[in-house]
C-alpha cells in the first residue's frame, strides 16, 4: 500500500495535468458528451497500454537509443494537434450536426501514438518504480505497474471528458459553445507550439 501511495503521488499529477490528450478529451466531452467520447478514450488508452507493455518489458530501451524517432514523432504529433485545433474552430462556425464533429477511436490512436510526452511519462514510471515492484512482487510487478497505470489513465480520461461535458451544459448559448471551442483550439495550438519550440530537431535546424 505504501508503494502504491508513493506511485500515485508521482503519477497522478502527470496523468491529470492538461496535456494534449486531456484537452482533446475535454473538447470531445463538450462537443458530443461522455458516451460518444468512449471510442476516443478507447483509442488513447489502447496506445497507452501498448506503450506500457513495450517499455515495461524492455523494448523501450530500443526507443530510448533512437532519439531521432522520438523527435520525429513529437513533430508529427504537434502538427496533428494543430489539425485538431483547426477542426474545433471549424466546428464552432459550421452548421454540421454533432455527429460529424466527434472524434473516434482512430483519432485517439493517433493522438497518443504521436504524443512524445506520453512515452516519456511511461519511461519515467518504469525508471522510478520497476526495481521496487520487482523486489516486492518479482516479474509480476511489471504487470502490476501496467495495470495501475491503465486504471488511473481510464479514470482520469473519463474525468476530463466529464468536465468538458459539464462545462457545455452550463449554458446552451451558441456564443458560449463557440467560445469553448475556441478555448480548446487555442489550448491545443499552444501545446503544439510548445512541442515544436522544444523539439531538438528544429532547435538544431534553426541554430544552423
Amino acid at each position: 500500500m505504501s508503494l502504491f501511495l508513493i506511485w500515485l503521488g508521482v503519477m497522478f499529477p502527470l496523468v491529470f495535468s492538461p496535456g494534449p490528450a486531456n484537452i482533446v478529451f475535454a473538447a470531445s466531452g463538450a462537443s458530443v458528451g461522455v458516451k460518444r467520447s468512449i471510442p476516443l478514450i478507447a483509442g488513447v488508452d489502447t496506445v497507452f497500454l501498448v506503450k506500457s507493455i513495450i517499455i515495461g518489458f524492455g523494448l523501450g530501451e530500443v526507443l530510448k537509443s533512437q532519439p531521432e524517432l522520438m523527435n520525429t514523432m513529437q513533430l508529427l504529433g504537434a502538427f496533428y494537434l494543430f489539425y485538431l485545433a483547426y477542426k474545433f474552430i471549424q466546428s464552432s462556425t459550421s452548421k454540421l450536426d454533432k455527429k460529424s464533429q466527434s472524434l473516434g477511436f482512430i483519432d485517439g490512436l493517433i493522438v497518443q501514438a504521436l504524443n512524445s510526452k506520453g512515452w516519456l511519462m511511461v519511461f519515467l514510471m518504469f525508471t522510478l518504480f520497476s526495481d521496487q515492484v520487482q523486489q516486492e512482487f518479482g516479474r509480476q510487478g511489471i504487470m502490476l505497474l501496467i495495470i495501475w497505470l491503465a486504471i488511473l489513465n481510464i479514470s482520469i480520461h473519463f474525468l476530463w471528458v466529464s468536465i468538458g461535458d459539464l462545462l457545455s451544459k452550463i449554458s446552451r448559448s451558441p456564443t458560449y459553445e463557440m467560445v469553448l471551442n475556441y478555448l480548446y483550439a487555442a489550448s491545443l495550438a499552444l501545446v503544439s507550439a510548445w512541442l515544436l519550440i522544444e523539439n531538438p530537431m528544429l532547435i538544431t535546424l534553426f541554430n544552423h
